[in-house]
């Protein structure tokens, strides 16, 4: 039997291959259920707003992405009705990014369909050893604080 060559493919192109398979068949299912008008960098996103919000500055930070470049995402989800600006709590010229019912909703599908997914694809992978061990790697580099999820996507 003849050895995979993936066997000695460089850890970061094995990474990179994986996570854009995943978030290929990912798209594709949440497209499927009816949100071609997102892409993945609105996902992240989501994400980084769903808690309680954020100012266009920490969205920014937390994307990893200028200002300019994460105002641009706001105004783009805005006009979809996904997000709203609203005055923020502690006054001044800010304002507070917050996700809308259309958001969550999004959300809820989206969640069901990677959970799916994993499930799916948990039949031929160690999903918990994956996990475990790409935490381990994460922290190694990273430390306590958590890097911003770019969005080269």
């Amino acid at each position: 039997m003849t050895e995979d060559p993936l066997a000695r493919t460089e850890l970061t192109f094995l990474l990179g291959m994986g996570f854009q398979l995943v978030l290929r068949e990912f798209v594709t299912r949440v497209e499927a259920a009816g949100y071609q008008d997102l892409r993945p960098i609105h996902g992240a996103v989501f994400q980084a707003l769903k808690a309680s919000g954020a100012t266009g500055t920490e969205l920014a930070d937390r994307l990893g992405v200028t200002k300019q470049a994460a105002g641009q995402i706001v105004d783009e989800l805005e006009e979809k009705g996904y997000v709203t600006r609203q005055p923020h709590p502690e006054g001044g010229r800010r304002k507070l990014v917050v996700l809308t019912g259309k958001a969550f909703e999004h959300l809820t599908v989206a969640g069901r369909i990677l959970h799916e997914l994993e499930a799916e694809l948990a039949e031929q992978v160690d999903f918990p050893g994956l996990r475990s061990e790409l935490t381990k790697l994460i922290r190694t580099m990273a430390g306590p604080a958590l890097p911003a999820l770019r969005p080269f996507w």
